[in-house]
């Protein structure tokens, strides 16, 4: 056993500035050590057959009699069997695992974007997926860790939106309960999800389908078309045509504002839309109807793009907002996405097509897995009839 030191009085240690190592007595192998600028407790003691020297914090911040009080501490639990070094060594871990855990929501939201963000095929989705957690969840769960955040805290996200943007509302949840999974995964929290619906969510708020108003995208009348097709011809722009050419395929506006040049032939009439640019992640061949042809003839073929309707800026695509513009210049009360509406209408109320022809050119996926498994053929031939019968009918011709 250590010898014991003379106990030092308070006054005595503080007069000490001699660098070194000064035993002051009152505990076994208590030291006060003096290094430039800096003196602190060192603890000389034996474990087993060997000797550790244990730091005990700075003087004075713990002064001498709380360091000869964690002095006998650690001689007590030496004596019992524990080494001191190594059980400060699992707390420091410890301490360094807990705080890796502790990641709050905002951060989290952030990583999980970036690992899932290779899904998403249209950056918007991203864009969609950011906007709606920072505007409806940060302001109550951004700073939160991740294990904190239960129940009532995510009804504050929820509630005030529940009933008046209840399908935003919805999405809102269902993104939610997918970060705070990744968050369970990922080792920063536990517990059940405080964002799932089933047998949790529904017994608090109203479900979606009670309260949800379905709202169909503005359409021109079936009976209207052909004397909005004949304004629309007369309109000038880039715009103006890619919409006229969305009009004739019946295809959605992002699909159109991409359009290369490449992916038509013309001399056959068929436009190929690769599957990267299709919803269903499916390659898209449109037949062409004469009067597409007649239309994509008239555009310039520029060299600096290859874009069918290339925008005015750096030769880049056209904006979401271009095709819309149009119409509303023309005062007409109608979105590009309705027109598909108003084909389909078309084609169930006016024509004799088969409903299957129809649901093939606006590129809809078979709900009925059975039918979409023996459905080989994109009966491209029979469309091209379709869509020069459609042409005629907005056109005020006969087919």
């Amino acid at each position: 056993m250590p010898k014991i030191a003379p106990e030092l009085s308070a006054r005595a240690v503080a007069a000490i500035k001699a660098e070194g190592r000064h035993a002051v007595g009152g505990a076994p192998g208590l030291h006060l050590r003096v290094t430039s600028g800096h003196r602190g407790w060192i603890l000389r003691i034996m474990v087993g057959e060997q000797r550790r020297d244990l730091g005990l914090g700075p003087f004075p911040e713990i002064g001498l009699a709380e360091a000869r009080e964690k002095a006998r501490e650690m001689h007590k639990l030496v004596r019992q069997g524990f080494d001191p070094l190594t059980s400060k060594r699992a707390q420091r871990s410890a301490m360094l695992a807990r705080r890796a855990a502790e990641k709050d929501f905002n951060w989290c939201v952030a990583e999980f974007i970036k690992s899932k963000a290779d899904e998403w095929k249209n950056p918007k989705h991203r864009q969609q997926w950011e906007n709606t957690l920072k505007t409806y969840a940060s302001p109550y769960l951004g700073h939160m860790l991740m294990q904190d955040i239960d129940l009532q805290h995510v009804l504050l996200c929820l509630e005030p939106i529940w009933k008046t943007k209840n399908e935003t509302a919805s999405r809102l949840r269902g993104r939610i309960e997918s970060v705070l999974d990744w968050g369970t995964v990922r080792k920063y929290r536990t517990g059940d999800n405080p964002a799932r619906w089933k047998g949790h969510l529904d017994k608090v708020l109203a479900a979606p389908m009670k309260i949800q108003k379905v709202q169909h995208h503005r359409a021109v009348p079936i009976d209207d078309m052909p004397a909005f097709t004949g304004d629309l011809s007369q309109r000038e722009g880039m715009a103006a045509r890619a919409l006229e050419f969305a009009i004739l395929t019946a295809a959605r506006s992002g699909e159109v504002r991409g359009a290369t040049w490449s992916e038509l032939d013309v001399t056959a009439g068929i436009w190929t839309v690769p599957a990267e640019r299709m919803k269903a992640g499916r390659e898209h061949r449109v037949p062409l109807s004469k009067a597409a042809v007649k239309l994509l003839e008239t555009l310039p073929q520029g060299a600096q793009s290859d874009l069918v309707f290339p925008g005015s800026k750096d030769k880049k695509s056209l904006s979401d907002m271009s095709l819309t513009a149009v119409l509303r210049r023309m005062d007409v009360g109608a979105v590009p996405h309705g027109f598909r509406s108003t084909f389909r209408d078309w084609a169930g109320d006016r024509t004799t097509f088969p409903r299957d022809l129809a649901e093939l050119a606006l590129a809809h996926v078979i709900a009925n897995k059975t039918e979409e498994a023996y459905r080989r053929s994109d009966a491209i031939e029979r469309r091209r009839e379709m869509m020069d019968a459609w042409a005629a009918f907005i056109e005020g011709r006969k087919s």
